[in-house]
């Protein structure tokens, strides 16, 4: 493993640490101004911005902190000389989440940029296998 895949590594761990912990600031610390997130809940078009990006961590905060669990299992970590990319799977759900569904985990990807030295998220995004609508339209679960 590179040097910038283990700053990167530490980065994203870091990260997930600051969600489960719910630190807001941690949270931010490593992320672009014109960061670009798709995540499970809406909007579904995506969040734009850090300002937009910070606004949506407030209620996921706040279902955490009713005992869900928000921990990475799997992460791996591709660097280029200015740019990289993570893809992890994490356990994030209530207990009764997971007790109901044990294999199901969220997956996430990173794009990272090197910018004034030091890597930074510029792309964020969380998804799930399946989701409810999905299954509705396509008739596969």
């Amino acid at each position: 493993m590179t040097s910038d895949e283990e700053q990167i590594r530490a980065l994203i761990e870091a990260w997930a640490a600051a969600v489960h912990r719910g630190d807001l600031v941690a949270v931010l610390a490593d992320h672009a101004a014109d960061i670009v997130m798709f995540d499970v809940p809406p909007p579904y078009e995506g969040v734009r911005g850090i300002d937009a990006y910070r606004a949506v961590w407030p209620p996921f905060f706040e279902w955490q902190a009713r005992g869900a669990v928000f921990a990475i299992e799997r992460l791996d970590v591709t660097a280029g000389s200015d740019v990289a990319f993570a893809c992890a799977l994490l356990r994030c759900g209530t207990p009764q989440d997971l007790a109901d569904r044990p294999a199901r985990r969220l997956r996430l990807t990173l794009g990272l940029r090197r910018q004034d030295g030091r890597w930074v998220v510029a792309h964020e995004h969380h998804s799930f296998p399946e989701a409810p609508e999905v299954a509705e339209v396509t008739g596969v679960e």
